[in-house]
């Protein structure tokens, strides 16, 4: 288990180093041909997510497939997670739903070592601020863990809000699905200094400069799922500020893959685990709602999935 300290201080300065090292990693979920966990598949996939050097790591979130887990099986995700970790880095597990509910995966998230939680958006109903506001309070007062919230969907904060959130000890940060970088502004003015975000859109890389004029440098990547090699090239790029490496890795494989990801709901997901399954990584299929890529899908994203990686390779010859 993970012993290292979980105040939200402490956990808040070791995920801003993270960030500043690597990219955060949102692990897929291995799941066996007929729907079933298999926990030592994932161990074997995470195993290698993470020896190629990650920020932080954030098991059993959207890309891990949070909203179909039963709570054995999210222990089971969880505690594989941290003991692959073994205290190198941040683990930041998914909860949610409504408080009560997202109260039982947090207890289980810190009975096994978990460092923090990613709060993701409540289901079905829109609420008001204070409700918002009330749902994180009891979520934190039910837990020991530092909590990061997640805006997305029916969650979209006021500045006002934003404030008294800020304003519980355990909420350290907040991930941004919207992408309204006017909004975002707004948001980052009214926090303490101290206060953590992230860029949470869906391929995040797409708008990582635009966040970041806005001062949200930090990114979740669901392509170092599946091609760490390439997310790391991405980061470094852009670290360095080296635009031409930038524009390249997005027109000749991001855009492309924004682009068949576009072509069906739920794609999000089915297309990074279809890409993880194109590599050899032992991740299996989506579990319902969602729907695995059909072949001609597939076939496209191997085409995506091989031009990114010859830009890496291509950019590595040349160094």
């Amino acid at each position: 288990m993970n012993r290292l300290s979980t105040r939200p201080q402490d956990v808040a300065q070791r995920l801003r180093l993270g960030m500043a090292r690597g990219v955060l990693s949102f692990p897929l979920t291995s799941m066996g041909s007929d729907g079933s966990l298999d926990a030592e598949a994932y161990r074997s996939y995470l195993t290698a997510q993470l020896a190629t050097g990650p920020g932080a790591v954030f098991p059993a979130c959207g890309t891990g497939e949070f909203f179909s887990l039963d709570e054995e099986e999210y222990r089971a995700v969880i505690r594989v997670t941290v003991e692959v970790a073994d205290g190198r880095l941040p683990v930041v597990a998914g909860t949610g739903y409504g408080w009560a509910q997202s109260l039982r995966f947090a207890r289980i998230a810190q009975e096994e070592g978990a460092d923090a939680l990613l709060v993701m958006p409540h289901y079905l109903v829109e609420a008001s601020q204070d409700g918002l506001v009330e749902q994180l309070r009891r979520i934190a007062a039910g837990t020991a863990l530092p909590l990061i919230v997640y805006q997305r969907g029916q969650v979209t904060f006021t500045a006002e809000a934003l404030r008294r959130i800020a304003g519980i000890p355990a909420v350290i940060g907040l991930k941004d699905g919207h992408s309204d970088l006017d909004r975002l502004q707004r948001l980052t003015l009214a926090a303490p200094d101290d206060f953590l975000f992230f860029n949470g859109a869906a391929t995040a890389e797409i708008q990582a400069r635009a966040y970041a004029t806005v001062g949200v440098p930090a990114y979740s990547s669901a392509v170092h799922a599946f091609a760490p090699e390439i997310a790391d090239a991405f980061f470094t790029a852009l670290r360095e500020r080296d635009d031409s490496a930038v524009d390249r890795l997005l027109r000749e494989f991001y855009v492309p893959l924004v682009e068949l990801r576009d072509r069906a709901p739920g794609y999000a997901v089915s297309l990074v685990k279809a890409a993880a399954r194109l590599r050899g990584l032992p991740v299996g299929p989506v579990r319902t709602p969602l729907t695995d890529p059909g072949p001609d899908d597939v076939a496209d994203l191997e085409k995506v999935l091989n031009a990114g990686l010859d830009l890496v390779s291509a950019a590595r010859h040349r160094a």
